[in-house]
């Protein structure tokens, strides 16, 4: 990971912070220490096994290296689920510095060990659907109020983020589809002809077109690729990234017209979201586009995205997770059914508040 970070503030900052959210999942950290013990007199055996499992999980970033541009060593500390770097020398009011962070991290199983992230595993066809956020060390917010934003993550006060432009390269099994924040940047080597076809045709459709259907989406779980491939996204003036991938993956899109711009909606989901995600999904985020922009102002991005994850609802910039889904006979109730319509409502809502106006919610975690 390579960090530009431009001091924009008045101040000369002697340090620099960066969250590491993956700590929360730690055990030795302080987020596990604090949470309160459950009441045992009303205990399941699955939350005693979760509860056992968070205890012995290999979680956590693994920071393995810290680098400036020519690539030597920078002095920095962990604590906890923050991590400070100390630049050569302070940097100044309107300067910048380019450096480099190695890592990585365990994904957890959200059937055990739940959050705002991880892999959901299908026995059924023993095939996996990831969603990640809060994946990568992330700059803390420097503000004139607070100076730097470093408050510990302990799962509940959400995020302080600083506002920046993404190149990302996601590299995946040849057959999973990677949903994203941002623009895939290459898709004449992702997509086959036929699917970047679909995906012109679906920014002037009138409703959702498939651009993987449910046919294309069993086929994949079937073929297990052993090949890679590199998805590559961009995304401006944004305060975060997050994405998922499956080999499970249907995928449809629709644009959608605001005063000028066209913005595609998308939605993405396995075949047991089926028949349920693809009447309802990407027409809700469209709804959705279109009011909140009359009633606020014009949404800012080019895509908005729903995804059917193992997460309950969440939201990160051009892209959310929501987990409702139909009986295994593809049946469901009204319940269900405008459950999952006001979930995405509610989570494609949020690129308004706190994605664009920058909300402090670990200081204000009432926000």
């Amino acid at each position: 990971e390579t960090i530009t970070y431009h001091n924009r503030s008045q101040d000369t900052l002697d340090y620099l912070w960066l969250q590491l959210d993956q700590n929360l999942l730690d055990p030795k950290m302080i987020a596990a220490q604090s949470r309160t013990a459950p009441g045992f007199s009303g205990l399941s055996f699955k939350k005693l096994d979760a509860m056992l499992l968070q205890r012995k999980f290999d979680g956590g970033h693994k920071i393995t290296a810290v680098k400036d541009a020519a690539g030597k060593p920078l002095k920095h500390v962990v604590v906890q689920t923050m991590m400070r770097v100390i630049p050569p020398v302070p940097l100044k009011p309107g300067k910048l510095i380019t450096f480099s962070v190695e890592w990585n991290y365990n994904i957890n199983d959200t059937a055990k060990i739940s959050g705002r992230t991880g892999y959901e595993y299908f026995e059924e066809d023993k095939n996996h659907l990831y969603a990640i956020a809060q994946w990568f060390p992330r700059m803390c917010a420097y503000t004139d109020v607070t100076g730097w934003q470093n408050k510990q993550y302990l799962g509940t006060g959400e995020f302080a983020l600083e506002f920046g432009n993404y190149l990302v390269r996601i590299t995946a099994p040849a057959d999973h589809v990677v949903a994203s924040t941002g623009v895939l940047q290459n898709a004449d080597k992702i997509l086959t002809k036929t699917q970047r076809a679909r995906l012109a045709k679906a920014r002037t459709a009138k409703k959702p077109v498939f651009i993987v259907d449910l046919a294309e989406a069993k086929a994949n779980e079937k073929e297990k690729a052993k090949g890679k491939k590199t998805w590559v996204f961009k995304a401006d003036n944004v305060r975060d990234f997050a994405f998922a991938s499956s080999r499970k993956f249907l995928w449809d899109a629709m644009g959608v017209d605001l005063n000028g711009k066209k913005i595609m909606a998308m939605s993405y989901w396995p075949k047991e979201g089926e028949p349920l995600w693809s009447r309802y999904s990407t027409h809700a985020v469209a709804h959705t586009l279109e009011l909140y922009s009359r009633y606020t102002f014009d949404y800012p991005y080019p895509v908005a995205i729903s995804v059917n994850a193992p997460v309950g609802g969440m939201e990160y910039p051009m892209i959310c997770w929501q987990r409702p889904r139909p009986e295994k006979d593809g049946t469901y109730s009204k319940r269900t059914k405008y459950g999952l319509i006001s979930v995405i409502i509610h989570e494609v809502g949020h690129n308004w508040f706190p994605m664009i106006i920058n909300s402090d919610e670990r200081q204000w975690m009432w926000m």
